[in-house]
């Protein structure tokens, strides 16, 4: 049977989400392992990576069971979050290549205020204290603020310098997946509309 038959369009089907429900499990995990080692000590971080697993495997099983049953109703629903996934993973991956510096500082910062858990990891990794300046009479989670004399620069300067190859990654990784669901939809599309070779000939699918 010549690819783009009802077999091969299954199959592909089937492996285009087994490897979304493999990434689900690894996101879930190395999610769990961060906090289990306290390598990640913000709960909300942890909770989201969680949450986009579970979401993501969830979405892996219902295309899953909708290619091996060749269920129209699971196949449809599967095709609308694909898709409405693809277009919010398309727009956040072009927003991530597209930002200038200057946009980066201000995005950097704002996260920064928002989070103290967030505060006390990249202090922490990156050892250095404060965002813009080190605060003296305060707390750092860094090694470098212990002592009499603390030789702690500011974070900002460290994390600028490989924000925008982060965004930049993550922007591409972003895009290759988008274009991975827009596949995704399409084979769904495909294999609804094909007739199932064991089935009645006479029967509506």
């Amino acid at each position: 049977m010549v690819c783009g038959g009802f077999v091969c369009t299954r199959n592909a089907l089937s492996a285009l989400n087994v490897l979304y429900a493999l990434v689900s499990l690894l996101l879930i995990g190395v999610a769990a392992w961060g906090k289990w080692f306290d390598l990640v000590s913000s709960i909300r971080v942890v909770a989201g990576v969680i949450g986009v697993g579970a979401f993501l495997l969830l979405v892996a099983f219902v295309g899953l069971c909708g290619a091996l049953k060749h269920h129209q109703v699971l196949l449809f629903f599967y095709m609308i979050i694909l898709f409405t996934v693809f277009i919010m993973q398309f727009s956040v991956s072009c927003a991530c290549l597209a930002l200038n510096k200057e946009q980066q500082n201000h995005l950097l910062e704002v996260g920064w205020n928002k989070s103290e858990a967030t505060q006390r990891d990249v202090e922490k990794t990156l050892n250095c204290c404060g965002f813009t300046s080190v605060p003296h009479n305060g707390s750092c989670a860094a090694s470098c603020y212990e002592g009499d004399r603390p030789s702690c620069g500011p974070c900002s300067s460290t994390i600028q310098q490989t924000a925008g190859e982060v965004l930049r990654f993550v922007g591409g990784i972003g895009l290759f997946f988008s274009s991975t669901e827009l596949l995704g939809v399409w084979l769904a599309h495909r294999f609804r509309n094909l007739k199932d070779p064991r089935s009645n000939p006479g029967a509506f699918l």
